[in-house]
């Protein structure tokens, strides 16, 4: 064991020995290297180089100022648009919740009203409903126009089909539910009979 042991510190030793030497031998091959390759240089060649060196980091700054600019421009128009947008559209959450409590209003305002205690509960129900559409049409919310218009994809949503000679092809002939939209955003398309 103990031959072994001094075998391999032996061995330690001469590879420890022999790397000193090799790193040696490079340090001084590349002093050599070093004074061969640099040529004395005129002072004006030694300006010229730094200014060429200095124009080259000048134009690299200034090119990174230029894209990060560009960019702060970017992020600074996308942020006002999405504020803008944000801002115009703030109630479309609330109003399309809303659209079934106006369908149930129109609903209930077209029950026939019987007795007399049916037609106050009627005119109050009429009174709330004036209400609640003031305040979504402040907000922006407007009807879609259907019937006696030309079907639209856009806004109209065809469930039925009937044929009427009296009417063009594509006319809308009867709104089955209400469609609404936000300014220019369409919150519900109108169901809609359309003539073939």
């Amino acid at each position: 064991m103990s031959k072994a042991n001094e075998f391999k510190k032996q061995a330690v030793e001469e590879n420890t020995v022999v790397e000193e030497q090799l790193n040696e031998q490079e340090e001084n091959v590349l002093d050599a290297e070093a004074e061969e390759v640099i040529p004395e240089l005129t002072v004006e060649e030694q300006h010229q180089a730094e200014i060429t060196a200095l124009e080259q980091k000048l134009d690299e700054s200034e090119s990174r100022f230029l894209r990060l600019r560009a960019d702060f421009d970017n992020l600074k128009r996308r942020a006002q648009t999405e504020r803008v947008a944000q801002e115009k559209y703030r109630a479309q959450n609330l109003l399309t919740e809303l659209l079934p409590v106006l369908d149930n209003f129109e609903r209930a305002l077209q029950v026939e009203a019987t007795t007399e205690d049916a037609e106050s509960m009627k005119k109050g129900i009429e009174m709330v409903y004036r209400s609640l559409i003031e305040a979504t049409t402040k907000e922006g919310l407007e009807p879609v126009a259907s019937e006696g218009e030309a079907f639209d994809p856009n806004i109209h949503h065809a469930v039925m089909q009937e044929q009427d000679d009296s009417k063009e092809q594509g006319i809308v002939l009867q709104e089955l539910q209400k469609g609404y939209k936000l300014k220019d955003r369409i919150l519900r398309p109108a169901m809609v009979k359309v003539n073939e």
